[in-house]
């Protein structure tokens, strides 16, 4: 690997959720292409038979609402994340937002019980 993109990378390590969410659209914009992956559609019957579907091991936690209490819900974000009070507040004031990528099942789930106890509305992909 070059050191140019080395530097790249060694950036992108540095910035918090908030600024990576920005970067990745604004780089969607630029360069008129989207981070998702593609989604393949199941083909006829011989899919839908019996074929056994991989179970999924890695989610997405998502705040859908802050709901009523923002505040008690900027303090459970910053306690997932790390973040500072600042980038928080971001990214409860921006919902719908990823709060953390792929993370396991296990402590998606716990993510997800800690939010909706604070009155937070949230998805998990």
């Amino acid at each position: 690997m070059s050191e140019k993109i080395t530097n790249i990378i060694d950036q992108v390590k540095e910035l918090t959720v908030l600024e990576l969410s920005d970067l990745v659209k604004a780089l969607e914009e630029e360069f008129d292409v989207s981070a998702q992956a593609p989604v393949m559609v199941a083909g006829g019957g011989a899919a839908a038979g019996g074929a056994a579907e991989e179970e999924q091991t890695e989610f997405d936690v998502i705040l859908a609402n802050a709901g009523n209490s923002k505040i008690k819900v900027i303090k459970v974000v910053r306690e997932i994340t790390g973040l500072g009070l600042k980038d928080a507040k971001g990214l409860v004031d921006g919902a719908p937002a990823p709060v953390k990528e792929g993370v396991e099942k296990e402590a998606a789930e716990e993510m997800k019980a800690k939010l909706e106890e604070v009155g937070a509305t949230v998805e998990l992909k």
